[in-house]
């Protein structure tokens, strides 16, 4: 498909969709016949006996070991409840090293010995699957002749179903590991870490004598989604797109996001219409989406839900990724998931807004009022900052990849550099407990105004920053610098396991300090000298101003923060000795199981850059080349019949010198970048170590991919608009 073909189509599906009314009702009462697609909840309570729903839940709970006799009434309860539904097939849903989710469909049909089948599911096909684990990444754990991987049923994160346009299939979250045990996806050390911080969190709430009733601690996770939408048509003549999820070429175009009128405005009728239906399925699988509106950019929206447990929302965000992305043709559209698919406009993020919670519904990060006094909130708060000080590096590497590379520290994305914002009420108390003693807290106040109909409205004690990669934001940290393509379970894991380290040694520094008889006063003279003593070691990483400064940066050094400024500077940090001997001192993740990630990191973004080196040169000599010669035939044709007609054409002749060195130079640009693309490594040293490839992409790829990009986009603003073979930035960003 041509460019012009596609945007007269972009064009007709446009108009097609202003004209075309909802959903008829009856289709959309028919989608609703089945009700909520998740088998948790009221499902579980109506369907297993007493005793086996008591059982389940004191595990999801409180985290008790599954019962094995549970399985089998569980799985035949399953069996039926999805059947009534339409699924006869089920499958162990997992998350992989690849970043996506992966399934392996198998019927729940068993032989009656007659001949026939019958629908079963039995309680081992639910607790285990065996997938073939030899070609998902893992980094030197497993050889590829070893083929052997197991999946194990999460019972704390609900089975759901997925409907397509002709099946349904039944869906058990799993956990996904080797023949050895070793982990071989995103969720095992989740849940590792979550129980690793949930013990030590136990440990103060016991200092404090507030653990009554208090079983279990866990994390809780409200993780925004941002994403563009782009015509179908717009999309497959793009090949970029298609392979790479971003443009490669594009010039800027005169109306991009300058003034600020997409943003949190009226959502065209097409996007609304898609909105709701991803929301609809959404909510039928159990995602309790709450916000939408448009983004900053053209094209970009965003997607928030209500807080969960962090095991869910990450299994729940997996879902919102690929419900978005499923949905989107019936709509005629692509949805764009890349950190930055469009140069020179905002790219997406998924602000990862995390806190602890009790299983009694306490969250340890509510400051509430005269926060001062709360100490108990205090030494939750500053483990957070201690966690974030002491390992800064490794959450920078948490979020690092090829994509996220083009987004950080661009203006619309907090920079590499991490720090902690906490607002005006919050410093002043930390500044407080620094000198010894904290005796006030700034109160909220008002906003009057200025119209005797309008309301007075209360003001926070801080104001927001959105500058700032660690924020805190009311009752909650949020961690701005994630990727929208990206699993947040792995930054999670980070974040759960540096504030576990980080709770342990406050906890025991505050068990000593009291002994084994402590009483109120013993309790807060050592809860204040445990606290200086961090703030006075710690207190560097913590900024309130405008992390996009020149100053900031500046400052930054002096304070001696790390600053990585892309992924292959960041990702080796996963394997350093530090963080290896964080992740085994909590049971997250041994050794070989930290390394093996840095390896499949480092090796992702290796791959992904020469794939995208590789399609600039393809897109470059088939399309763009091409275009650029015609348009120079069509110039020296018009110089030589000027000329010919006896007519001055001077001008005209240096337009087209002027345009034959700009051809040459984007020849040149396009043989550098072919050059320095060539691996000398072939595909299997690669991936036992891919750090010299990313090395040649860092120093010599991507500078020739930036020259040639350069070039290109000088020439789409001089070749004749109808040799253009792209789509363009301003055709893709304005029809919708």
């Amino acid at each position: 498909m041509n460019r012009q073909t596609a945007t007269a189509r972009a064009v007709e599906e446009s108009i097609r969709w202003r004209e075309r009314p909802r959903r008829k009702a009856e289709q959309f009462r028919a989608d609703q016949q089945f009700g909520c697609d998740v088998f948790g909840g009221q499902a579980l309570r109506e369907r297993l006996p007493k005793l086996i729903y008591r059982s389940l839940q004191r595990t999801i709970e409180h985290g008790e070991p599954l019962d094995p006799t549970v399985a089998d009434a569980v799985a035949n309860a399953m069996k039926d409840w999805a059947l009534e539904r339409g699924a006869t097939r089920f499958t162990h849903w997992f998350q992989p090293l690849t970043g996506a989710t992966a399934e392996k469909h198998e019927g729940m049909i068993v032989p009656d010995g007659n001949g026939r089948v019958l629908y079963g599911l039995s309680g081992s096909e639910l607790i285990q699957g065996e997938p073939d684990a030899s070609s998902f990444p893992s980094g030197g754990l497993r050889a590829t002749f070893e083929a052997r991987g197991y999946t194990a049923w999460d019972p704390s994160s609900p089975a759901f179903i997925v409907r397509g346009d002709f099946d349904a299939t039944l869906c058990i979250p799993t956990v996904f590991v080797s023949w050895n045990g070793e982990a071989l996806d995103k969720k095992t050390p989740l849940l590792r870490s979550i129980d690793a911080l949930g013990e030590q969190a136990l440990r103060v709430l016991r200092i404090f004598g507030t653990d009554q009733g208090v079983t279990r601690v866990h994390t809780t996770l409200g993780s925004e989604q941002e994403y563009f939408l782009v015509d179908s048509n717009f999309f497959y003549a793009r090949p970029d797109l298609v392979s790479c999820g971003r443009t490669l070429f594009g010039a800027r175009p005169p109306k991009g996001q300058q003034l600020a009128d997409h943003y949190f405005g009226s959502i065209p009728q097409r996007v609304l219409a898609y909105m709701d239906e991803v929301e609809t399925e959404l909510y039928r699988l159990g995602v309790p989406v709450k916000t939408r509106h448009n983004e900053v950019a053209p094209g970009q929206y965003e997607l928030a839900p209500i807080f969960e447990e962090t095991n869910v929302a990450c299994d729940h965000q997996m879902l919102v990724m690929e419900t978005l992305t499923r949905v989107a043709p019936r709509y005629g559209f692509k949805a764009l998931l890349h950190e930055k698919p469009f140069l020179g406009v905002n790219g997406s993020g998924k602000h990862n807004n995390w806190s602890m919670t009790t299983n009694t519904g306490v969250n340890l990060l509510d400051p509430r009022d005269e926060t001062h006094t709360n100490m108990q909130f205090l030494v939750f708060l500053c483990a957070v900052i201690q966690a974030v000080s002491r390992h800064a590096d490794l959450l920078r590497g948490s979020i690092a990849s090829a994509a996220n590379d083009h987004r950080l520290g661009a203006n619309e994305a907090p920079p590499a550099i991490m720090s902690v914002f906490l607002g005006d009420m919050l410093t002043d108390i930390i500044e407080q407990l620094e000198q010894g003693d904290a005796k006030r807290t700034i109160k909220k106040a008002s906003i009057n105004l200025g119209a005797r109909t309008l309301p007075q409205i209360p003001r926070h004690s801080g104001d927001r920053n959105r500058t700032s990669p660690f924020a805190f934001t009311g009752n909650k940290f949020e961690f701005r610098a994630v990727g929208s393509s990206a699993s947040v379970a792995w930054p999670n894991t980070v974040i759960n396991t540096i504030v576990a380290e980080s709770l342990d040694d406050i906890a025991t520094a505050l068990e000593k300090a009291v002994g084994a008889t402590p009483t109120p006063a013993k309790l807060e003279a050592a809860v204040k000298s445990v606290l200086k003593g961090i703030i006075a070691e710690h207190k560097q990483i913590i900024f309130n101003g405008d992390n996009y400064s020149a100053a900031w940066h500046a400052e930054a050094a002096k304070r001696g923060l790390p600053n990585f400024r892309n992924s292959v500077e960041a990702l080796p940090v996963l394997k350093s000795k530090k963080a290896v001997a964080l992740f085994k001192k909590y049971s997250v993740l041994n050794k070989p199981e930290v390394e093996s990630r840095a390896s499949i990191f480092i090796e992702k973004y290796a791959k992904q850059c020469l794939i995208e080196a590789e399609q600039m040169v393809l897109i470059g000599r088939t399309m763009i080349l091409p275009a650029a010669t015609e348009h120079q035939s069509r110039l020296a044709e018009a110089v030589a019949a000027t000329e010919g007609a006896g007519v001055d054409c001077e001008s005209g002749r240096q337009s087209l010198e002027e345009f034959v060195d700009l051809v040459q130079r984007f020849r040149e640009s396009l043989g550098t970048l072919e050059e320095a693309s060539r691996m000398e490594a072939d595909a299997h040293a690669l991936e036992e170590n891919p750090m010299p490839a990313a090395q040649q992409v860092l120093t010599r790829i991507h500078p020739a991919m930036r020259s040639l990009r350069e070039v290109a986009d000088h020439l789409e603003l001089s070749v004749a608009d109808e040799l253009w073979p792209l789509p363009t930035y301003r055709e893709m960003l304005a029809i919708r």
